[in-house]
C-alpha cells in the first residue's frame, strides 16, 4: 500500500475523471480528415494539450483560434458516450470541496458539461484552457489551482493520465499519481500509477488528505 500525505488533491479531466477519450479521439479525428491533415498524429499529439497548442504544433499553416473554435464547438455539442472513470465518484465524495480541483486541457463549458454529463461533482476550483496563458506542460494551470485553494504546491498530489500533463506536474513541484495505459512506462518514476481510480482512497483530516493507492495487480 502507498500512503501519499498531502494537502489537496488535483485532477486532469478528460481521463482521470471522465472517459471521454473516444469522443476526444472521434472529433478530432473529424477535424484533421477534413483539413487534410494526419488524423493519427492529430490524436497522438493532443494528449494533455490544449487545443489551441495542439492546432499551432500540428498545422503551422492554418489559423490556429479559427481551427480550435471549430474544435471547441464540436466538443461543446458532442456529449455521447461519456461516463465516469471507474472509482472517480467514490474518491470525488471522499474530499471537501476545499481539497480537489481540476486543471484540464479543454474549455470550461466543455469540462463542466462532461462532468454534468457522467454525474459528477463541479469543483469548486477549476482552471481551464481560457484560464491560463500557457497549457500543459507548463506547470501554470497547477500552480494556479493550488494557490487558488491556499495550499503550497509541494503538498498538492496530481493524478494525470498524460505525459504532458506529469511534465507539468513535476514542473509545479507536486507529487504524481499516474493513470491508464499511456503513463503506464513512467510508472516507475512517480509516486504511484493506477489503472483507474478504484485502488485510491482518501482519508480526510483537519490537517489534510492522505491518500491510501494499493498497488496494481500482476494484470495490471
Amino acid at each position: 500500500m502507498k500512503i501519499i500525505p498531502a494537502e489537496a488533491v488535483l485532477f486532469d479531466l478528460d481521463g482521470v475523471l471522465v472517459d471521454s477519450l473516444a469522443l476526444i479521439e472521434r472529433i478530432l479525428r473529424a477535424w484533421a480528415v477534413s483539413r487534410g491533415l494526419d488524423a493519427d498524429r492529430a490524436v497522438a499529439l493532443s494528449h494533455g494539450r490544449r487545443d489551441l497548442d495542439l492546432v499551432t504544433l500540428l498545422a503551422p499553416h492554418l489559423d490556429a483560434v479559427a481551427e480550435t473554435r471549430r474544435i471547441v464547438a464540436a466538443e461543446e455539442a458532442d456529449l455521447t458516450g461519456l461516463r465516469a472513470v471507474p472509482g472517480a465518484a467514490g474518491l470525488l465524495a471522499a474530499l471537501p470541496a476545499h481539497r480537489w480541483a481540476v486543471v484540464t486541457s479543454g474549455t470550461r463549458l466543455v469540462a463542466t458539461g462532461r462532468l454534468r454529463a457522467v454525474g459528477l461533482p463541479l469543483p469548486t476550483v477549476l482552471f481551464a484552457a481560457e484560464d491560463t496563458r500557457n497549457g500543459k506542460p507548463d506547470p501554470e494551470g497547477y500552480l494556479a489551482a493550488a494557490a487558488a485553494l491556499g495550499v503550497p504546491p509541494e503538498r498538492c498530489v496530481v493524478v494525470e493520465d498524460a505525459p504532458a500533463g506529469l511534465t507539468a506536474a513535476r514542473g509545479a513541484g507536486m507529487a504524481r499519481i499516474g493513470l491508464g495505459a499511456a503513463v503506464r512506462a513512467q510508472r516507475a518514476e512517480l509516486d504511484a500509477w493506477v489503472p483507474d481510480l478504484r485502488p485510491v482512497h482518501a482519508t480526510v483530516t483537519a490537517a489534510g488528505v492522505t491518500l491510501s493507492v494499493q498497488p496494481p495487480g500482476p494484470g495490471d
